[in-house]
């Protein structure tokens, strides 16, 4: 059985990653989508045209990962795409958020993303691919943003590390660094800052960004801005 596996797959680019790979790639079986919200997960399976293996996880929790990976030792499938898509971001100065908005971002946009890769790869093949999504933020230190910032800067390294310790394998890693996209995103990461009005005006939108992002995976970039 080939599969995708994709987080973050109840809203946003994980949702358009999973419409994305469905409608290019007719060899796939499953694909396994992981996120929060399950009715989200349900209507995610209205989109595409082959079955969808729900987990309705919350990926900072050890036990909820610990599910995911179950299945897959379970199961054995053939991952020929990881999509690490799950990630948030909250704006405001370091002194000013709340410890728990801090360090959930490091669980979620590091430590799941690192655990959910490391499980799955065991599972790939050759010639298959990972896309983790960091951000254009990941470049530069963001005061205002400065964990968001720093937990994307530890995606694009590692992912830029993992691409270069995979190539005897033949599995290539995209860290996908767009601009501001709109998605329901900056919903939660304005409830407690506003964003810049310029970050406003050129936001991308998401299924362009996901469509980019597949063609610099499939051509084996290494970052895709």
């Amino acid at each position: 059985m080939k599969i995708a596996v994709i987080t973050g797959a109840s809203s946003g680019m994980g949702q358009e990653s999973a419409i994305g790979l469905w409608e290019q790639f007719s060899g796939l079986d499953e694909i396994w989508a992981v996120g929060r919200r399950k009715d989200r997960l349900e209507k995610l399976e209205e989109k595409v045209n082959i079955p969808v293996r729900k987990f309705a996880l919350d990926l900072s929790q050890e036990k909820d990962r610990e599910l995911l990976k179950e299945e897959l030792v379970r199961l054995k499938p053939q991952v020929k795409f990881l999509v690490n898509a799950a990630g948030f971001g909250k704006i405001g100065n370091v002194c000013d958020l709340p410890e728990k908005d801090q360090t959930g971002m490091i669980q979620v946009n590091c430590t799941a993303l690192t655990a959910v890769t490391t499980m799955v790869l065991p599972f790939m093949p050759q010639n298959s691919r990972i896309l983790q999504f960091a951000s254009s933020a990941a470049f530069l230190p963001q005061p205002g943003f400065a964990v968001y910032a720093a937990s994307k800067a530890y995606v694009l390294s590692y992912s830029r590390a993992l691409n270069r310790e995979l190539k005897s394998r033949k599995i290539f890693v995209t860290a996908v660094c767009p601009g501001p996209v709109r998605t329901e995103f900056f919903d939660i990461a304005q409830t407690t800052g506003e964003i810049p009005l310029y970050k406003k005006l050129v936001m991308a939108d998401p299924g362009k960004v996901v469509a980019k992002a597949i063609r610099d995976s499939i051509a084996g970039r290494e970052v895709s801005v």
